[in-house]
């Protein structure tokens, strides 16, 4: 492993995870949970098959993953974050949201999956109405769809489509996930191609996480 060789616990931690697409690995293995190496693959848009085995196996070697093989019909190797890997979520929050102020631009060749949309909301939103009744909010973006539930001052999320949703968001990654997180406004949104459905009042509801 690569070493900054400094006494410090910034650069220790840069030591084993400040390499290219390490935590990137560590954001899907948040969101997905235990995973294959074609999941993880999947989840990593651009990534090479040899690099990913090189930054695995020095997660593993790091302990920040565990790898088992897995029973039949799976019988394939799962990889999960250890303890110490599970550790690094408030990191990859923090980071998140501070890369926000970045986010005002979108790439053309700028890759876009489903569970970027489903956590976002949960990591980077409140409720500002916690007392309110439940609400369902489905969001599209890129052909890729989640729903965002608000209840009991909770905001839960989910791959795939709400059976009657209050609100319907639908439009480019720009223009969804820029609404949700504060990082654009409504009229903003809405010349970017977002299209509302439902009950617009209910995106009050969905207060951005401000930085301290």
């Amino acid at each position: 492993m690569r070493s900054y060789g400094q006494y410090c616990s910034i650069a220790r931690a840069l030591d084993v995870v400040g390499d290219r697409w390490t935590l990137l690995i560590v954001r899907e293995l948040l969101l997905q949970g235990p995973c294959r190496f074609t999941d993880l693959k999947k989840g990593l848009p651009g990534i090479a098959t040899n690099l990913l085995s090189s930054r695995l196996r020095e997660l593993e070697e790091a302990g920040l993953i565990t790898r088992e093989d897995a029973p039949p019909p799976v019988a394939t190797a799962l990889y999960t974050l250890s303890e110490d890997g599970l550790a690094l979520e408030p990191v990859l929050k923090s980071l998140g949201l501070w890369g926000l102020r970045f986010m005002t631009d979108e790439r053309p060749d700028d890759a876009f999956q489903g569970r970027w949309l489903a956590y976002a909301p949960v990591w980077f939103t409140t409720d500002a109405d916690p007392d309110g009744p439940p609400v369902v909010i489905q969001v599209v973006a890129a052909d890729e769809t989640a729903v965002i539930e608000l209840r009991d001052g909770r905001i839960h999320t989910r791959l795939g489509h709400a059976t009657d949703p209050d609100l319907v968001l639908d439009g480019p990654p720009r223009a969804v996930l820029g609404l949700l997180t504060g990082v654009i406004d409504r009229e903003l949104a809405g010349r970017l191609g977002l299209s509302v459905h439902g009950r617009r009042d209910l995106l009050t509801r969905l207060q951005p996480v401000t930085q301290d």
